[in-house]
């Protein structure tokens, strides 16, 4: 079968050039006084530093976007040469996953730094609101495919056990995806109207859970699987 690239492939090479000229735009161009580069726990600003340091942030995630999704394409590709759809469909999810992970991550701390300065103390709800939905968005997009890959290095629930039991791999993923799916979409209902930052940190908290549960039925699974491999 003959290899080719794919729309994915353009758009993952199209996003990430233009978040890293975006952060090439922000270390000549951005602000020249003090911006906030970090959050405490209340969402207010504990450190703020110049533009440099946001810029090569951002330009970092761009790199690293740009190398693990192209690098997931690739193996997608060599996996359509071999005739292994399985793979390629897994890798392929991966990438659309790391591509929509990173440029809202992305998106979110460009925001942050240069899009609500001004809100100042009194911007607390909208600051929490906005940060909230962007995180929800993540857990909606995740939580969609994440159930959908077979066994890979790159993206799942990859505990030990899953990797040593595919029953255990598959339901693990499936319940950590629809929980992911539905915790994002509460959190995107609630956003609008949740204080802050409680909203904040209840997602957060939701979000740990949600792995932490995952986890432990990749282990109750492979545990009660009479076909699983041992250790």
């Amino acid at each position: 079968m003959k290899d080719r690239l794919s729309l994915l492939d353009y758009l993952t090479v199209a996003v990430f050039t233009l978040q890293g000229a975006f952060a090439l735009h922000v270390g000549l161009n951005g602000p020249t006084t003090p911006i906030p580069v970090h959050f405490g726990p209340d969402l207010q600003p504990d450190r703020w530093s110049d533009r440099t340091e946001l810029a090569l942030t951002l330009g970092g995630i761009a790199l690293l976007g740009l190398i693990l999704c192209v690098g997931l394409g690739l193996g997608a590709m060599r996996a359509q040469s071999t005739g292994d759809q399985s793979q390629r469909r897994s890798l392929r999810i991966g990438q659309g996953i790391g591509l929509f992970t990173l440029t809202i991550v992305g998106v979110l701390i460009a925001w942050a730094s240069l899009g609500q300065t001004s809100l100042g103390q009194t911007g607390l709800e909208a600051r929490g609101g906005i940060l909230m939905g962007g995180l929800s968005l993540v857990f909606v997009g995740v939580g969609a495919f994440i159930g959908r890959v077979s066994p890979n290095p790159f993206v799942g629930v990859r505990t030990p056990w899953a990797f040593k039991s595919r029953l255990a791999w598959d339901r693990s993923n499936r319940l950590a995806g629809r929980l992911f799916f539905l915790i994002g979409l509460c959190g995107l209902i609630a956003a609008p109207v949740a204080p802050q930052p409680f909203g904040v940190i209840a997602l957060t908290v939701g979000i740990i859970a949600v792995s932490l549960i995952a986890v432990f039925e990749s282990w109750r699974v492979w545990r009660t699987d009479p076909d699983r491999q041992p250790f």
